[in-house]
């Protein structure tokens, strides 16, 4: 039994320690890319990263997203329309927690409650950092035939499909156990 719990806290770590991998979201919100059809040949894509996958990478597997849907759905180009990447920032508390024990300690007496410890601001060990999710989302809209030379937005499906696939870092399947 102990060793289940120790394979289970190393996975939790694990996961928290890698980026984003390219996958679908279990629900909207999770980690990973969410579609949503509007018309036979438009859709919204969104993909949420966690705090350790960068911009660009939230970015790339939206445009790989929208190339795989696109090829899925029998068309060869797509469309951007509309397409904004956002980021949440918050500050999070790491520190030298061990030596926490090292640090003086005071107290002062209350008649009515006794010793009654004191909070020094100057010896807080809690540092902080900054820690940024980023989430990309876009619609497209769908089409058959040649890419036109003309349109900034369009782009050849088979081609983005072919020049991203090296960069998406997809699940480490779970082991067998």
């Amino acid at each position: 039994m102990t060793r289940f719990f120790v394979v289970l806290a190393a996975l939790a770590l694990a996961a928290c320690a890698t980026a984003t991998p390219y996958q679908p979201a279990a629900r909207s919100g999770d980690y990973g890319y969410v579609e949503r059809k509007i018309e036979d040949n438009r859709y919204t894509i969104q993909f949420n990263g966690n705090s350790i996958t960068e911009r660009e990478t939230v970015e790339s597997y939206l445009l790989f997203r929208a190339a795989e849907l696109t090829l899925q759905q029998g068309f060869d180009y797509f469309v951007v329309s509309q397409r904004g990447t956002e980021g949440t920032s918050r500050f999070v508390p790491y520190g030298n927690s061990a030596y926490s024990g090292f640090r003086p300690y005071y107290s002062w007496y209350a008649p009515r409650y006794g010793w009654r410890p004191f909070y020094d601001p100057f010896w807080d060990d809690t540092t902080y950092r900054e820690v940024t999710r980023y989430q990309a989302t876009a619609e497209v809209v769908l089409f058959k035939g040649p890419k036109p030379a003309n349109n900034a937005q369009a782009f050849d499906a088979r081609q983005v499909k072919q020049n991203l696939e090296s960069v998406v870092q997809r699940p480490t399947p779970a082991p067998a156990g």
